[in-house]
């Protein structure tokens, strides 16, 4: 079983970059206890500190592991960065967000009809089927090739272009996604926090966590 979650400081000052970077830490080591694979998949940095990023876990357990950290984090500290700042609390998102599925292609799968080529060429080309219509049900992508004389060969080149299609697919799902996340960046609720943390150790206040 796999999980993603964004940690990520909502566009806010250093301070909450610097929040983002203890959660992380206490994530990994909260997964290694729970015996659980981490893995940072992405990260975005500003003025030199990570503001966002992507961890990825995986084996038993995960969701509710997962569960346990998504929501708002607050972090009550003096600013480390800012000698006399007034402000003390800091606001963090532990976002879930969804697994990108890359599409691996089965060749197999692809369906081939032989047809005569028309345009140029002469009458050759329309005495041979050498044209090719290629279809790949799974995503319901059609391409049709008449390039070259050879069947062969345009059925290589059909495969080719089935490939590129599912990559501006993959590519348009990944660009909604990253516009999804930058939205969930700039919503961080501060109110009723999952987990609050205090001090420059980041020590937890163990009562601070939510109950269903």
């Amino acid at each position: 079983m796999k999980k993603q979650l964004l940690i990520t400081s909502g566009r806010g000052p250093q301070e909450c970059n610097l929040a983002v970077q203890h959660v992380v830490n206490r994530l990994e080591h909260e997964a290694n206890r729970h015996k659980l694979k981490t893995e940072i998949t992405s990260s975005e940095k500003d003025n030199g500190t990570i503001c966002s990023l992507i961890l990825s876990f995986q084996g038993s357990g995960v969701q509710e592991f997962a569960a346990s950290w998504i929501g708002t984090i607050q972090w009550i500290c003096a600013s480390p960065v800012r000698k006399n700042h007034k402000r003390k609390n800091w606001f963090i998102a532990v976002l879930d967000i969804e697994e990108e599925n890359t599409h691996m292609i089965d060749d197999k799968l692809i369906q081939f009809e032989t047809m005569r080529s028309s345009g140029a060429g002469g009458q050759h080309v329309n005495k041979v089927s050498s044209a090719v219509r290629a279809y790949y049900p799974p995503l319901n992508i059609v391409v049709q090739v008449m390039d070259t004389r050879s069947q062969l060969q345009n059925k290589q080149i059909a495969i080719k272009r089935i490939k590129e299609k599912i990559a501006q697919l993959e590519n348009s799902k990944n660009e909604n996604l990253a516009n999804q996340n930058w939205l969930n960046q700039a919503q961080i609720a501060r109110g009723n926090p999952i987990r609050i943390f205090e001090g420059i150790k980041f020590i937890e206040k163990q009562k601070s966590r939510i109950t269903t």
